[in-house]
């Protein structure tokens, strides 16, 4: 049997957290009890938030904890073709097409609907997608591509759905209602989520499925507010023919008022604790490990 492989997957759009270092060295930890390997990945696809500045400072902070990762390091702007590859796959089978509405107007269109009751929402609290690009001809969604109107490619979900029944994933951690062992997942709570824009040919649910089944990813370790995202997840692989990982969701640390931590709050920060004189161990003691 091969050795197991973990990755960590940050995006370099600011600096890294307790949480971070907490999910880092869970996955460090279990990859060398395993005698696995251990992969970083910088899932950078975003070139409006993204920055060299918040990637070197990955590395710095992770050498600095005492975790050495494979090279070369897996960057998601550099690996474009991988995604566009797959979403010409799904188109093929029909199941994707493109929606042109503006943020604005998809939130004129919710507060229009939220007017007669409340409109439906995805686990991450986002309204679902409230438009009618579906039902557009074809000849029509090509004559506004053709004018070089922006639009976002969308996952026909009940179409996919239907080709993909019975999905569940086996959990072997703990999801945020304590979900444990074999878990239904329910993508069509997400709706008709973006697969990809005229600009970016991927996004993140599309991205890490592919990463992770071109990286030879065994276990998925991932914070729990991931959790629910495992059912789109899992829909992308069976669509693709991907094999799934096995997935492990873990606690999240928090801040003092038992939020979730933020890139925005220096008081968290690793760079921002190590200038204060914190050490390695110190960071493994905050964060609950050994």
């Amino acid at each position: 049997m091969p050795p197991p492989v973990f990755r960590f997957a940050p995006s370099p759009n600011g600096f890294l957290h307790l949480g971070h270092a907490y999910s880092a060295l869970l996955n460090f930890d279990l990859a060398r009890q395993a005698g696995g390997r251990f992969l970083l990945r910088v899932e950078d696809i975003d070139p409006t938030r993204c920055r060299d500045e918040f990637e070197a400072a990955i590395y710095v902070d992770l050498a600095w904890l005492g975790i050495a990762w494979e090279t070369p390091v897996r960057r998601q702007s550099e690996h474009l073709a991988d995604y566009r590859a797959a979403v010409e796959k799904l188109a093929a089978q029909g199941l994707i097409y493109p929606a042109f509405e503006s943020r604005a107007e998809i939130a004129r269109l919710v507060a229009e609907r939220e007017a007669t009751g409340a409109w439906p929402r995805d686990p991450d609290g986002a309204p679902l997608y409230p438009g009618a690009a579906k039902s557009l001809s074809p000849d029509a969604r090509e004559r506004r591509i053709g004018q070089g109107a922006p639009y976002a490619l969308r996952l026909d979900v009940a179409a996919a759905c239907a080709r993909a029944e019975n999905l569940a994933w086996t959990e072997h951690g703990e999801g945020p209602a304590g979900e444990h062992g074999i878990v239904t997942a329910e993508p069509e709570a997400w709706g008709d989520v973006i697969l990809a824009r005229k600009e970016t040919p991927t996004s993140y649910h599309l991205s890490v499925v592919i990463d992770d089944a071109l990286q030879g990813v065994t276990d998925v370790v991932r914070g729990q507010d991931l959790f629910w995202s495992t059912s789109m997840h899992r829909l992308l692989q069976e669509l693709l023919g991907l094999s799934a990982p096995a997935y492990r969701h873990h606690r999240l640390v928090l801040d003092a008022a038992g939020n979730k931590l933020s890139k925005s709050s220096s008081a968290t920060a690793l760079r921002a604790l190590r200038a204060a004189g914190a050490t390695p161990a110190d960071i493994r003691r905050r964060v609950g490990l050994p």
